[in-house]
């Protein structure tokens, strides 16, 4: 994809925290509205402090494509993200993953070469033009480039039922890679039922695929999951319940449809934040996501009882949890050698296709 390889020089290794916190911002004075830096729900507080917008992957792509005069983007996040602000953004401006290793294991479950050959199996059966493809955001550059070439978009937890409702407007059937669960709660939220709801089993010869099944469904799921959101049980919340009857329970849709059925509500990252900013003073919340997000909703809601839904399982992304103010002080210092993220136009010109029609659908 073209990520350099620069190393982080150990004296942004040993400086402390104010020290790096200060020449971050005076780096940000320095070029202004030039640099925009963008941070995700699930980084560190004091990478959230340094930006100039946390949000999800669905905002803070439209906050990418929209801000035509930054010539600098870093990318507090991880590399799909970052991937997709590159594609949405001008040919004039440079986007940056402060820390090239912040890398997605959901959207490793979904190699580009076997999803095709998944497609093209189930289409031989089904025939040309009946199936759209749905690519969560979670997904590499060439599988949204894929996305794009066959018709389909890009959606995120936040516009996922309103991307199905978009394809069901134009197709029999949809292909939504790579998390199962996401899929699996938003064809439930729709009303789609079980029977028309199929998982597809990768172990399965390609040759021996069950044409009556996949006739009969209308959502057909890649088995991908989020590996942290995969930490949460229904008896985790069976414990709140028993424990504390007064708790409202929200988790993320990336959680299994056991999980999200017994839930209080179900939404995206942002939906989650707001669901807490907008709880009555006094109010007691156990939420299904990362754990960096709940620390900082619980240090910013502080008139409220903020607790992690599982208590003991440390919910947390590795990956998000990589970048540091060391990571993203020597970003902003060097520019000129630091780890550009720069998509293939062969490829970003599909990809983009699939995720304006994303930013277009809404949500």
């Amino acid at each position: 994809m073209g990520y350099g390889s620069v190393a982080l020089p150990d004296r942004y290794r040993v400086a402390s925290e104010s020290e790096l916190a200060e020449r971050i911002r005076a780096a940000k004075r320095n070029f202004g509205n030039r640099l925009l830096v963008l941070t995700h729900h699930y980084q560190r507080v004091e990478i959230v402090r340094m930006g100039d917008c946390v949000g999800d992957s669905y905002g803070l792509a439209k906050t990418a494509a929209q801000s035509p005069d930054a010539e600098y983007v870093a990318f507090c996040g991880v590399r799909f993200m970052a991937e997709a602000a590159d594609i949405l953004c001008k040919s004039n401006q440079r986007v940056y993953l402060p820390n090239p290793e912040a890398g997605c294991p959901m959207a490793d479950m979904a190699p580009a070469e076997q999803v095709y050959n998944v497609w093209d199996a189930i289409e031989k059966d089904l025939g040309p033009g009946r199936m759209v493809p749905i690519s969560y955001m979670n997904t590499s550059a060439e599988l949204k480039a894929f996305t794009g070439k066959k018709d389909g978009l890009i959606c995120t937890s936040s516009n996922a039922a309103a991307a199905f409702k978009w394809a069901f407007n134009r197709f029999d059937k949809i292909f939504f890679f790579p998390d199962q669960h996401l899929g699996r709660n938003t064809a439930n939220k729709l009303g789609i039922p079980e029977d028309q709801i199929l998982l597809f089993d990768l172990e399965e010869a390609y040759e021996h695929l069950d044409r009556k099944r996949l006739e009969k469904a209308k959502v057909i799921l890649w088995p991908g999951y989020c590996y942290v959101h995969s930490k949460f049980k229904p008896e985790h919340i069976d414990h709140w319940r028993e424990t504390d009857g007064r708790v409202k329970i929200v988790v993320h849709p990336e959680c299994s449809e056991e999980v999200a059925d017994r839930a209080d509500a179900v939404g995206s990252t942002s939906f989650i934040v707001d669901y807490v900013e907008k709880a009555p003073s006094g109010s007691a919340i156990a939420i299904g996501t990362e754990l960096n997000l709940v620390h900082r909703l619980a240090i910013t809601n502080r008139d409220k009882k903020i607790f992690e839904l599982s208590d003991d399982s440390c919910p947390m992304c590795a990956n998000m949890f990589r970048t540091t103010l060391a990571d993203l002080c020597f970003t902003l210092e060097n520019l000129e050698t630091a780890n550009r993220v720069v998509v293939k136009e062969d490829i970003k010109v599909d990809a983009k296709i699939a995720l304006e029609r994303m930013l277009e659908v809404g949500g």
